[in-house]
């Protein structure tokens, strides 16, 4: 399945709480449940004001609409085409 990028602009997200942010995780859970096994979060990485989600999921509308039933901005969607890393140059 293609994996994806979503952009999350959430200003003061680098100041979350550990409660916070298994909040997040457990709401972010339900919507994935309900919309089955066809998209999948992988992890997360928080900046100050942002959140960068890795996701896989069978196209991009799953994707947005886990957005939308957990209540997280998806400010941009990217598909992932390659992936690569120092032994690439290998």
């Amino acid at each position: 399945m293609p994996k994806f990028i979503i952009e999350r602009n959430m200003p003061g997200a680098g100041q979350l709480t550990e409660g916070d942010l298994k909040a997040g995780s457990a709401k972010s859970s339900a919507a994935l449940r309900e919309l089955g096994p066809s998209v999948q979060w992988v992890q997360s990485y928080v900046t100050d004001d942002k959140l960068y989600c890795v996701y896989i999921a069978s196209d991009e509308s799953l994707v947005r609409r886990h957005a939308e039933l957990s209540g997280f901005p998806a400010d941009s969607i990217a598909r992932v085409r390659s992936v690569i890393d120092p032994t690439t140059a290998e």
